[in-house]
């Protein structure tokens, strides 16, 4: 059982770390965390916050109101953390599992559970969230961000207010950069080597976010790759970092980087941030089949949210901030079995409607078709 945090592979890989498992700021010679600890107590409430999202929906799924739910416990940190270095012009193009990407976009966490229980295809709309609907298919949303990057290119919104030696002009609200999250299974995929060669070949400004989570499904990591993930981007021609993945700061803190340089023009750039899936791939997925109890214990060690609190507590936080964030996560929970209760039965005639931004005569012919066949069963039914 390989230790990603063991002090030959950190010392190997140079694994970008700012905040230890047991709570301890450190310091990187490249990265570094600048906000304060008002700053990190946010953080603190994101990840907090999250996991409640994850296991509320986790419940409502075993309740049967959820036809399936894919888990993010135990990479909180690695999507809050690139989540909140997002800026208001840039894109986000996730998997299924960024609930704390989505979060962190000001996404209602309610909105994400109409695709998990049948009734809706997204939810919310990607121009006003900044964040792309969720992508079923492996490795699809790299070659989506990839084509969006190089249209922010063509039109004109990359580098912009950056002088000669890169430093910012005041042109960020006028520049903008995209981010595509996958996981370390999707790396195996045509579609992700693909995006990387058009990404390289048109210095697109375009983040790659692998959540390297160690199991793709039931495939070990050792299984798809014998060297680190992060170093297939030297291959493709642009730059790669390894980050602790569990570790909120160092996250926020690389992608706060590399989302700097693909808008001032420098191109892709690949992020690993090694985490960990502590749960089941999807709810209707056993880990206890294919993975050894022992393994999750050693990364339940290395908690996101218990090396943040860890810190908060030494460095004398009020411990009014620990009981009303709890008070504040069941308040959301109950916010999420109300909305999930409620949400309506869906109108299928809509799907009709969403396809292209202006309505083309062929899918108004074959909308008004299904609502003839829709409205003959009126009164048939009891």
């Amino acid at each position: 059982m390989s230790d990603p945090f063991h002090p030959s592979v950190q010392a190997d890989d140079d694994l970008v770390q700012l905040l230890t498992p047991d709570g301890r700021r450190t310091e990187h010679q490249t990265y570094a965390f600048d906000g304060d600890d008002e700053a990190i107590r946010a953080l603190h409430r994101d990840l907090v916050l999250v996991r409640r999202i994850d296991a509320e929906a986790t419940a409502l799924q075993r309740h049967g109101e959820l036809g399936l739910w894919a888990p993010c416990l135990g990479q909180e940190a690695a999507q809050v953390g690139s989540g909140r270095a997002l800026g208001a012009s840039d894109f986000a193009f996730p998997t299924y599992r960024e609930h704390g990407v989505a979060w962190c976009r000001g996404i209602d966490p309610a909105k994400l559970l109409g695709l998990f229980r049948g009734v809706e295809l997204g939810g919310w709309d990607p121009a006003q969230a900044g964040m792309a609907l969720y992508s079923i298919v492996i490795g699809a949303q790299t070659l989506h961000a990839t084509g969006y990057a190089m249209g922010l290119t063509l039109d004109g919104q990359v580098g912009h207010g950056v002088d000669e030696d890169g430093a910012d002009q005041g042109g960020d609200e006028r520049n903008g950069a995209a981010i595509a999250y996958f996981g370390d299974g999707a790396t195996s995929q045509g579609d992700v080597n693909e995006a990387f060669i058009w990404a390289a070949s048109f210095s697109a400004p375009v983040v790659f976010f692998c959540q390297n989570n160690h199991w793709a499904i039931s495939v070990p990591l050792e299984r798809q790759t014998k060297v680190p993930l992060v170093q297939r981007a030297a291959g493709f021609g642009f730059p790669g970092v390894r980050v602790d993945g569990n570790d909120v700061l160092a996250v926020h803190a690389v992608t706060t980087e590399a989302l700097r340089r693909a808008r001032e023009g420098q191109g892709p750039m690949l992020i690993e941030a090694v985490t960990y899936r502590m749960g089941a791939h999807t709810t209707s997925d056993d880990p206890g089949r294919y993975r050894d109890a022992g393994e999750v214990e050693m990364w339940r060690a290395r908690d996101p949210l218990a090396r943040v609190e860890a810190y908060l507590r030494e460095a004398g936080t009020p411990e009014s901030h620990f009981t009303d964030l709890e008070q504040e996560a069941e308040q959301l929970g109950e916010h999420l079995r109300a909305a999930c209760h409620a949400l309506p039965e869906p109108d299928l005639a809509e799907l009709f409607s969403l396809v292209h931004a202006e309505q083309t005569p062929e899918l108004a012919e074959q909308r008004a078709e299904y609502v003839r066949y829709r409205d003959s069963f009126e009164g048939s039914l009891t």
